[in-house]
């Protein structure tokens, strides 16, 4: 694939001096993790890779270690701490441009990850043209105009729309813009700053992919709608143990041995169910160190991470369970280990799959002296 070509030089600023309390992250959401990055990275990475330079990144007071942490390696990043409110961080940060006096800039909010280089291209094209230029969408939706809970009105929809960053500015105006602006609140966005001192701003078109991540579910959001996990356990077996497979319980010779009922094809569909949500392994959560657990019944640890699939955002799609054994023959049990595995995961037969193997008398198996187990399981993000 071609090379895009080259678009012509801009500076950006990246608001990110907020606190973002909303999304209930343990750190302000532009740090946060989304998609295996900090938020604030998707952004600079993608201004940097279109061009942009430098970049002024608006941050909270006392925010500079852990900015530069999740900044590290961007190309032409440069900090600046942020005012009280929106604009004031926006005109803190096009300040330091005043040197240099770039010929556009773009202004962008930390909390819009997903910028495709489209975007910034049509931004670009339009101040050809204009002072400004605003990616905006549609609004689809019909709309009420509210007063104390009733319909007090409504407005036209085909003329509205949704309005997104970045936005795009001639440098000197949007500077120019900042400098006189004499509202006595703080400006929704840098668009209607410049309106305010008389610019135009072009409408171009917009991208869904831009949603600004608000609440704790837009980071669920941003996770994968299918994952999969896999797991493999092994336990030895002994005389004098009862033998527990995928919760039924087996008459056999020898039994497994473990810390708790050491049922082998339960432990590895946990493991798989935590792998799927990124949630650790069985020993995290069951250490075998811990005398609690000496004797339990695997049941729990299934239940346990089938909860944490459902707290992380996800219904259970379908678990495939492997069985490597020489004996006992899990063929007669089958069906009552599907039904079993189905019951403690709390989804319908037709999605737990379980199959058995030898190993042709090869290895630990083979010598009958153990068990061992695979799963794959596979978890869908909840609508």
């Amino acid at each position: 694939m071609a090379d895009a070509p080259p678009l012509p030089p801009f500076a950006a600023v990246i608001v990110a001096a907020g606190k973002g309390l909303r999304a209930g992250q343990p750190v302000p959401k532009q740090f946060a993790m989304w998609r295996g990055k900090p938020v604030i990275r998707h952004s600079a990475e993608a201004l940097s890779a279109a061009g942009g330079s430098p970049i002024i990144v608006a941050i909270p007071e006392g925010g500079e270690e852990i900015a530069a942490a999740a900044l590290a390696g961007v190309d032409a990043v440069q900090l600046v701490t942020g005012g009280e409110t929106r604009q004031d961080s926006v005109r803190l940060a096009i300040e330091t441009l005043a040197e240099s006096a770039p010929d556009y800039v773009l202004i962008h909010d930390a909390a819009r990850p997903d910028l495709r280089r489209d975007v910034i291209e049509r931004l670009l094209s339009s101040l050809d043209q204009h002072p400004g230029a605003i990616p905006v969408l549609p609004v689809v939706d019909s709309l009420s105009v509210d007063e104390n809970g009733i319909m007090a009105g409504s407005a036209d929809r085909t003329v509205l729309r949704r309005v997104q960053t970045p936005q795009a500015f001639r440098y000197g105006d949007i500077l120019s813009a900042h400098r006189a602006w004499s509202g006595e609140s703080d400006a929704g966005d840098d668009a209607q700053v410049l309106v305010a001192d008389g610019g135009s701003i072009a409408h171009v078109g917009g991208d869904e992919a831009l949603k600004k991540l608000t609440f704790a579910e837009d980071f669920i959001g941003g996770q994968p709608m299918i994952r999969t996990g896999m797991g493999y356990d092994v336990h030895r077996l002994a005389a004098g143990e009862e033998l527990w497979l995928g919760g039924v319980r087996i008459e056999h010779e020898k039994g497994l041995s473990g810390h708790s009922d050491a049922d082998v094809a339960l432990h590895t569909i946990v493991d798989a169910l935590l792998g799927a949500v990124a949630a650790g392994d069985i020993g995290d959560h069951f250490p075998p160190s811990d005398p609690q657990w000496k004797g339990a019944r695997s049941a729990q640890f299934v239940e346990h991470a089938r909860d944490l699939v459902a707290a992380a955002g996800y219904d259970i799609g379908n678990v495939d369970l492997t069985i490597i054994c020489e004996a006992p023959k899990i063929g007669p049990h089958r069906e009552a280990i599907r039904v079993t595995i189905a019951g403690l995961l709390g989804v319908d037969i037709g999605q737990v799959s379980v199959k058995a193997t030898t190993t042709e008398r090869l290895g630990f198996t083979g010598r009958e002296e153990g068990i061992a187990a695979q799963a794959i399981a596979t978890v869908i993000k909840r609508n």
